[in-house]
């Protein structure tokens, strides 16, 4: 017969020793990562500290101080960039990382949400690379931006952290919406929503199935048939119900809009930030700049696109079209003193090229180097309502750290050739000779 008291004494004394052992254990001493930096870029101020090393305790930052103040302990990572220049991982708030560079229309139909996720796959590891370790992800087919941001946050695969919009709401027959089949094939975009009734709940629904933010179409676009940038498809009354709901529920909104009356509208109806912006005018810009509204222009797509695009001819005349006037509208608005964040719309374009976004507002546009750096830094993380997670180099933040060959304040242009890549304490990249 089975002696369950006998068990029962075994147990308690296993217990016990078990216990016994874990107390008398010697506690397990936290591993540090030493940063030893032979410059670190303050994006606030611009200023350069020589000689620091930063402290990683995990994923974050723990202390950034003189070298010769911070002696390395047993067990510690010592990371030798005394090289090179330190700066915050940057952030593109206007990505499409499940996209490709193929707008030739039977690519375009034939694309799934599969391909659209391995997509997603490869580029968040190129953009990562690039040293972007923030982004925001404004529109993707069937949430295949939802299920990346998760891959990544679980560990599965190499990204940037991400935001990610799902499907980018849009009226029937707009630039969002599905428009190279005939009516036979009834085919709908994923996010097409009209009056206010319907785009209450297509933002409840992309909220649903995982959304941290609402990608509209104010205006028509360039790379969609037949439909103007220039002209606003949503109305003020169905935005300020799309802004009233996704406030309420916490999420910001990214409005695209080209064209001047639909960025005016969106601005008014409370939207975060204006993509684009191409057609901006002056009542426009008071009006974002009264409202604290955000603009994120994509300029060097234009230039890419101009050069090395293919584009089927209903594309390339837009693509033409907004190329001759963005960009002074873009600077008319820079100096009006507009807030700027940095975002690309890479997928238009090449991904991990994002850094010669910054190159067009320097070299083209003379916005200085350090306000530049900050639309992709500071400013991109206050417009994703990340101020206390990324953006600076400071305690308490992600240990997401880029550094390059020299100051990028003496040349921005650095900045397309990042040497190190850091994210959350991991190190992606590491190319120091």
């Amino acid at each position: 017969m089975f002696n369950w008291k006998s068990l029962a004494v075994a147990l308690t004394l296993a217990i016990g020793v078990f216990n016994i052992s874990a107390q008398e254990a010697p506690r397990a001493k936290v591993t540090r990562t030493l940063v030893r930096a032979g410059h670190v870029l303050d994006v606030k101020s611009g200023k350069l500290a020589d000689g620091q090393t930063l402290v990683i305790v995990g994923e974050t930052i723990q202390s950034n101080a003189p070298t010769a103040s911070v002696p390395a302990e047993p067990g510690d990572a010592i990371i030798d960039l005394s090289g090179l220049t330190v700066l915050p991982g940057l952030i593109d708030v206007h990505t499409h990382l499940t996209m490709d560079t193929n707008f030739d229309p039977y690519h375009e139909l034939t694309s799934t949400d599969a391909k659209e996720a391995i997509n997603g796959v490869v580029n968040a590891r190129t953009t990562l690379l690039a040293g972007f370790t923030s982004v925001r992800n404004a529109g993707a087919g069937g949430y295949t931006d939802v299920d990346l941001r998760d891959a990544i946050n679980n560990g599965q695969i190499a990204g940037p952290h991400m935001q990610v919009s799902g499907p980018a709401l849009g009226i029937t027959g707009g630039h969002c919406d599905n428009d190279l089949l005939p009516i036979q094939y009834h085919s709908v975009g994923d996010g097409v929503a009209d009056g206010i009734a319907a785009v209450q709940h297509q933002v409840r629904q992309n909220i649903k199935y995982g959304a941290d933010l609402i990608k509209i179409c104010a205006t028509g676009g360039v790379l969609s048939k037949g439909d103007d940038p220039q002209a606003s498809q949503y109305t003020l009354e169905e935005m300020r119900a799309i802004v009233a709901d996704a406030h309420r529920l916490g999420r910001k909104v990214a409005a695209h809009a080209h064209g001047a009356q639909g960025a005016l509208w969106a601005s008014q109806a409370g939207v975060d930030s204006i993509e684009h912006g191409s057609y901006i005018n002056d009542e426009a810009i008071a009006e974002m700049k009264k409202d604290g509204t955000y603009l994120v222009p994509t300029l060097y797509l234009e230039d890419w696109m101009l050069e090395k695009g293919s584009l089927p001819p209903f594309y390339h005349q837009k693509m033409v079209d907004v190329s001759a006037v963005a960009k002074s509208n873009i600077k008319r608005a820079m100096q009006a003193g507009v807030k700027i964040a940095l975002g690309t719309d890479a997928a238009v374009y090449p991904h991990g090229l994002n850094a010669h976004e910054l190159d067009v507002y320097v070299n083209q546009l003379g916005m200085a180097p350090l306000a530049a750096l900050q639309t992709a830094t500071v400013n991109a993380a206050g417009l994703m309502g990340w101020s206390a997670k990324t953006g600076t180099l400071e305690p308490g933040k992600w240990a997401d750290i880029i550094a390059v060959d020299k100051n990028p304040l003496d040349d921005v242009r650095v900045l397309q050739s990042v040497r190190f890549v850091m994210k959350s304490g991991v190190v992606y990249k590491n190319e120091v000779k």
